[in-house]
This record gives structure tokens, C-alpha cells and sequence, in this order.
């Protein structure tokens, strides 16, 4: 599976998107349905968990503060109160997933923010790039 991040492709990876070295998002496709299914653990600034997603259903949901939008080929997980985007993922062909939006805390506390045209973790930013991950995960942070 190929997965866009910003403006950066990340080619043959295993559909895992690990930030700062940890696994954090695993996209992969329904096997008979074909349809778009992502975990995902959202994390504050001090790294307790928020959020959680399983095969794109919330399981896990601090206070109700979280909602969840989708499709079989997107998703979208927001604020509920200010309907601010956390993470959107929308599946462009059956083998390429983007993950063209998003604003949230690392595991580590750090903020991910991610553009159509970059992402970028404090001081480290990337975009415009193609990597080849060889059948293994994301690495990004």
C-alpha cells in the first residue's frame, strides 16, 4: 500500500504510520468489503489516550469530546465541539491512502500537524519527497 503524508509518498509500505517510533495509525482495506478501516490511539500533551479508533469505530472516547465521519473510502476524526479535523484519511485508489489533514498530539507529546503540502513535527518539517518503506512501516517524526 502506498500512503501519501502532506505532499510525501511513502511507497509499499505495511499500511502502519509510526510517529516518533511509535506505531500510531494502521490503515488497512476490509478484505471482502474493500472498504477504508483505520486504528488510530489519539494522546494529549502528556501521553494519556484520548481517543481511541478500531477498524474506523471509536472504542474509546474521553468525555464524548471525539466524533467520527465515514466513509468506505474516507474518514475523519474531529472535535465535537469545535469540529476542528484531527486526522482525515481518504483512499484514493484501492492501493493508495492519503492522509492529507491533521493536527494532534504524538505519544510523546509533540504536535503532528499535516498539510496538503507538508508534515511537520517541531522543528522538523518534510515535504515533496518519495520514499520507498519495502514492505515495512511509515517512519515519520
Amino acid at each position: 500500500m502506498d500512503i501519501e503524508i502532506g505532499s510525501n509518498l511513502y511507497r509499499n509500505s505495511d499500511g502502519t504510520i509510526e510517529i516518533e517510533g511509535v506505531p500510531q495509525i494502521q490503515v488497512t482495506r476490509h478484505p471482502s468489503t474493500g472498504a477504508l478501516l483505520v486504528n488510530f490511539a489519539l494522546f494529549d500533551a502528556e501521553g494519556r489516550m484520548l481517543a481511541k479508533l478500531v477498524d474506523s469505530t471509536l472504542t474509546f472516547n474521553d468525555r464524548h469530546a471525539y466524533g467520527v465521519k465515514k466513509t468506505a473510502h474516507s474518514l475523519a476524526l474531529t472535535e465535537a465541539a469545535s469540529g476542528k479535523v484531527l486526522l482525515q484519511l481518504d483512499m484514493k485508489t484501492p492501493d493508495v491512502v492519503s492522509f492529507s489533514r491533521g493536527e494532534f498530539c504524538t505519544m510523546k507529546g509533540r504536535i503532528l500537524e499535516v498539510s496538503a503540502s507538508e508534515w511537520k513535527i517541531a522543528k522538523q518539517t518534510k515535504s515533496g519527497q518519495t520514499i520507498d518503506t519495502k514492505g515495512g512501516a511509515v517512519s515519520i517524526g
